[in-house]
């Protein structure tokens, strides 16, 4: 019985290739869809030997698996389809913020738009006494300033991005932070500052990304969207 259940998979697996050259050209001549391996398998059902029948337990078992194989090419291609979708959903939605600024985290600020500098200073505790810098290229200080004593949480600061003379100061700049707190030790802070997004990538594989003038980062990495 298993010799005839072998010849019965070996003619069919004939049958197959046979049936699929005689296809358009267009087509792989290793592959042959559900319904022509049904037709197939009706053809040799009703051509078999009656005193040798085909045994029906492996009959089962191959059609079986090539249902399993088919259903999970029809998956596959949902889910490239879904991932499709999903792709440019992401990048409909990350385009809508081109033209905007972004707050992210960093200790580099660029010049927005109109020319001024704005971050956000992240105090872990109470200070007495905060004081900014921006540091040019050269390590020249461009702008200081002392914040005074300020409450744990968010310092919001901004900049014209001007100096004395009234001119624009080209970035971008290193962002120093000095903190102390009410019991006179050094704070360890965490600096954010704003950006603008310029452009979106979305690559069909791989994480979106905002193009600003600090570089590259996802959107997950914006803190704030202004």
């Amino acid at each position: 019985m298993t010799s005839t259940g072998n010849t019965y998979l070996d003619s069919l697996s004939t049958s197959a290739k046979n049936a699929a050259n005689a296809a358009s050209s267009t087509k792989s001549n290793q592959t042959i869809d559900q319904s022509g391996f049904l037709q197939l398998l009706t053809t040799q059902m009703q051509t078999q030997d009656p005193t040798e029948p085909v045994d029906n337990t492996q009959m089962v078992a191959q059609m079986a698996q090539f249902s399993q194989v088919a259903g999970i090419t029809e998956m596959n291609a949902s889910l490239k389809g879904m991932a499709s979708d999903l792709a440019a959903a992401r990048f409909g939605d990350a385009s809508g913020w081109i033209g905007r600024s972004a707050l992210v985290a960093s200790d580099i600020s660029a010049a927005l738009s109109g020319g001024e500098y704005a971050g956000s200073i992240n105090l872990p505790s109470d200070a007495k006494d905060v004081t900014l810098s921006l540091v040019d290229s050269t390590g020249q200080t461009v702008f200081a300033k002392d914040l005074g004593a300020k409450s744990a949480g968010a310092v919001d600061w901004a900049w014209d991005g001007k100096d004395p003379s009234g001119n624009a100061v080209a970035g971008p700049l290193q962002v120093i932070v000095g903190a102390v707190g009410t019991d006179n030790t050094t704070l360890s802070t965490t600096n954010s500052t704003w950006t603008d997004v310029q452009s979106v990538q979305s690559p069909s594989t791989g994480t979106t990304k905002l193009m600003t003038t600090l570089g590259s980062f996802a959107p997950s990495d914006v803190l704030e969207l202004g």
